[in-house]
C-alpha cells in the first residue's frame, strides 16, 4: 500500500507538472537582478526583458534586489518557488562566490538550473606605455628578471580579473604584485597615472585608453579575439599557453526542480532574444558580444566553472578581502 501511494503521488506531481508547463506562463515572470540599477547586469536583464516579455506573451519585470555581493538576490531566487517565473540573472562571479564564502545561505549547485548563457567580456592585459614590453612573451622575460617587483591593478580582490591573472601568473611562473582597487575605473585610472605597471580589467572598461595609446595592450584572456574592439590584439591562449580561456560572463537560472519543460522554454526564448539585432547593439554599447549558451549546454559549464574557480581560488590562497 505504502508502494503505491509513492507511485501515485510522483504520477500526480508529473502530471501536475506538465500541466503548469503547458499553460506557462500564465502571469507576469520576474528576473532578479542583484546588483544596482544602472549597472552592466541592470543594462543586459532590461535589454532583454522587453523582448522576451514580447515573445512569452507576458510582462517580463525586472527586479534589482542588491547586497553582499549579488548573494542576497540569489537567496531570493533559490528560496522561490521553482514554477519559472523567477529567474535570477546575473555574471560569473555566481560561480566564483562558493569558493569564497563556505556557508552560503543557499547551495550554488543543489539550488539552481542554469537556464541560458547571455553575454560575454574578455579581460585585457595591458601595461603603461613606460614599461618596455609589447607582447605576452616580453611581459613574461621582464616579470621573471624582476621578480615582485612589477604590480598589476584590477577591479578588487577575488574578482574574476584577480582570478585570471593569479592563473595566469601559476601558468608562466612569474612573481607579480596584486594592487586591487575597488573597480574597474579607479583600477585603470592608477594604470593611467604609472601607479601601477600592468592592468587587468574588461576589455570595454580598457579599450579606449588603450586605442588611444595611453595603455598598451598586450593580450586578452578569451579562447577568442575580440570582435568589436582591438581585433588585432592575441589571446593569451594563442601567445604561448593553449586553452587559457578567462572570461567575464552573464547568465540566468531559475530554482532546482523547475519543470524541464519550462526551463527549454525560457533557455529557447533567451536564444530568440539575443539574435535580435537591437539586442546585439546594445550589448555592442557595453563592450559585450551575445554568447548563448542553451540549457543544455549551459547547465554543466555553469557547474564546470564552479569548480574550475573554486580550484583557482585554493591554489593561489585567494581571499574575498
Amino acid at each position: 500500500m505504502r508502494f503505491e501511494r509513492l507511485v501515485g503521488s510522483v504520477i500526480l506531481a508529473l502530471v501536475t507538472a506538465v500541466a503548469a508547463a503547458q499553460g506557462y506562463p500564465s502571469r507576469p515572470v520576474r528576473i532578479v537582478a542583484p546588483f544596482p540599477a544602472g549597472g552592466a547586469l541592470d543594462t543586459i536583464a532590461r535589454t532583454v526583458a522587453q523582448p522576451m516579455g514580447r515573445s512569452l506573451g507576458q510582462n517580463v519585470i525586472v527586479e534589482n534586489r542588491a547586497g553582499g555581493g549579488g548573494i542576497i538576490g540569489a537567496e531570493a531566487v533559490a528560496r522561490s518557488p521553482a514554477d519559472g517565473y523567477t529567474i535570477l540573472m546575473i555574471g560569473s562571479v555566481f560561480t566564483i562566490t562558493p569558493a569564497l564564502r563556505p556557508k552560503l545561505p543557499y547551495d550554488t549547485l543543489k539550488d539552481f538550473a542554469g537556464i541560458a548563457r547571455l553575454a560575454s567580456n574578455p579581460m585585457l592585459v595591458s601595461v603603461h606605455p613606460s614599461l618596455p614590453v609589447r607582447t605576452l612573451k616580453e611581459l613574461i622575460a621582464l616579470a621573471r628578471g624582476r621578480p615582485g617587483e612589477l604590480t598589476y591593478a584590477t577591479s578588487g580582490p577575488a574578482s574574476p580579473t584577480h582570478i585570471a591573472m593569479e592563473s595566469f601568473k601559476t601558468q608562466s611562473r612569474t612573481d607579480i604584485l596584486h594592487v586591487p582597487y575597488q573597480g574597474g575605473a579607479p583600477a585603470t585610472m592608477a594604470a593611467l597615472g604609472g601607479h601601477t605597471t600592468i592592468l587587468v580589467v574588461n576589455l570595454s572598461e580598457a579599450a579606449p585608453h588603450a586605442t588611444a595609446g595611453r595603455l598598451r595592450p598586450i593580450a586578452l584572456t578569451s579562447a577568442e579575439r575580440s570582435d568589436l574592439v582591438l581585433k588585432e590584439v592575441p589571446t593569451i591562449a594563442e601567445s604561448g599557453f593553449p586553452g587559457f580561456d578567462m572570461s567575464i560572463w552573464f547568465g540566468a537560472w531559475v530554482p532546482a526542480g523547475t519543470p524541464a519543460a519550462i526551463v527549454g522554454r525560457l533557455s529557447a526564448e533567451i536564444e530568440r532574444t539575443l539574435r535580435l539585432p537591437e539586442v546585439k547593439e546594445n550589448f555592442a554599447r557595453l563592450g559585450l558580444s551575445a554568447a548563448g549558451l542553451p540549457s543544455e549546454r549551459f547547465d554543466p559549464f555553469f557547474r564546470a566553472e564552479v569548480a574550475r574557480y573554486g580550484a583557482i581560488v585554493k591554489e593561489a590562497n585567494i581571499r574575498a578581502d
